[in-house]
C-alpha cells in the first residue's frame, strides 16, 4: 500500500428566492483508507447546523438557507491509502456468510434495478470464476458499451434507462455495474467523493463490490479511473449520496467549483 495526501474543495453558490429546507452531505470522514487530517467548512452568511450521521454512517448537515444568495464551501486535507489492485482470486462470499450490514447492498434500488439484469449479467461474465474476477468483467464491459459523456443527464438515471440509452455519466454507468453485481448475488454499493486527475474535475461517482470479505473500488468511468480517491458518501444508489438535498421549490446552483490537488507529504 502506499500513501497519498489531497486536498479537495468544493464551492456552491445558491440564489434562493425564499426560505429552503437543505441537508448537505460534503463532510469526508475517516475511515479504511482515509484519514482527514484538515477540514475548514463555511457557510455565508453564518446559519444554524444540525449534523447527524445516516443510516449508511455519512456525515450530513441539515440547515434551512436563507433568502438571499447562500454560498457553501467546504475543504479537507486528507491521507489517503492507496491500495493495490485486488488479487484476480479475491473470491465470491456465500451469502449466508456475508456481514448482516452487508446483506442491503444485494437488494434491488430505486436506481439499480438488480431483478431486471439475471440473464445479462451471466452472458457478461461468461467462464469467470466467481468474485473479483467477475465485477472486473463488469466492469471492463461497462467502460467499453456505455459512454460516459459528461452533462448527459442532470438527474440520476436508472441502470435500465443507461442500458437503454448507452450512455451516462460516472454515477450512471456505476449505477449499471451495481445492478450487474446484484444481479449475482455479489454486494455493491455507489461512492461519491473526489477523483485526482479527473477532467473536467467535479464531483465523481464510482461503485464498490464486496468480494472476498473486503470492499474493493471498480471505476468503470474512463482513463482517470486509476487516480487517488477522497470518499465522501456511500449507499444503495443516488437517492442515497446526494451532496444536497432540498425541500421545497427546485434550487439548483449558481456555481459549483471542485478542486483536487495532491499535497507535499508533511515531515
Amino acid at each position: 500500500m502506499s500513501e497519498t495526501w489531497l486536498q479537495a474543495s468544493c464551492s456552491l453558490s445558491f440564489s434562493v428566492e425564499l426560505p429552503t429546507p437543505m441537508v448537505l452531505m460534503l463532510r469526508p470522514r475517516s475511515g479504511p483508507g482515509q484519514w482527514v487530517v484538515r477540514e475548514e467548512y463555511r457557510l455565508t452568511p453564518a446559519v444554524p447546523v444540525e449534523e447527524f450521521t445516516d443510516g449508511f454512517g455519512n456525515l450530513c448537515q441539515r440547515l434551512v438557507a436563507p433568502q438571499g444568495q447562500f454560498r457553501v464551501f467546504t475543504a479537507a486535507d486528507v491521507m489517503v491509502t492507496v491500495r493495490p489492485p485486488a488479487p484476480e482470486f479475491a473470491p465470491f462470499v456465500e451469502v449466508p456468510q456475508l456481514p448482516f450490514d452487508v446483506l442491503g447492498y444485494l437488494l434491488p434500488s430505486r436506481y439499480c434495478e438488480s431483478d431486471r439484469f439475471g440473464d445479462m449479467a451471466m452472458e457478461i461474465v461468461g467462464d469467470c470464476p466467481p468474485g473479483y474476477r467477475q465485477v472486473a468483467a463488469i466492469a471492463d464491459w461497462v467502460r467499453f458499451n456505455i459512454r460516459n459523456t459528461p452533462l448527459s443527464s442532470t438527474y440520476p438515471v436508472s441502470a435500465s434507462e443507461v442500458n437503454q440509452r448507452g450512455e451516462g455519466v460516472c454515477r450512471d454507468l456505476a449505477h449499471i455495474g451495481i445492478a450487474l453485481c446484484r444481479a449475482l448475488c455479489i454486494p455493491a454499493r455507489l461512492v461519491v467523493g473526489y477523483l485526482q486527475g479527473l477532467q473536467p474535475m467535479d464531483v465523481h461517482a464510482w461503485f464498490e463490490a464486496f468480494v472476498g470479505g473486503v470492499w474493493y473500488t471498480f471505476d468503470p468511468s474512463g482513463p482517470y479511473a486509476d487516480g487517488a480517491r477522497i470518499a465522501i458518501a456511500h449507499g444503495r444508489d443516488a437517492a442515497d449520496v446526494a451532496i444536497y438535498n432540498q425541500y421545497g421549490p427546485l434550487l439548483l446552483p449558481d456555481d459549483m467549483l471542485v478542486t483536487v490537488t495532491e499535497l507535499v507529504r508533511p515531515r
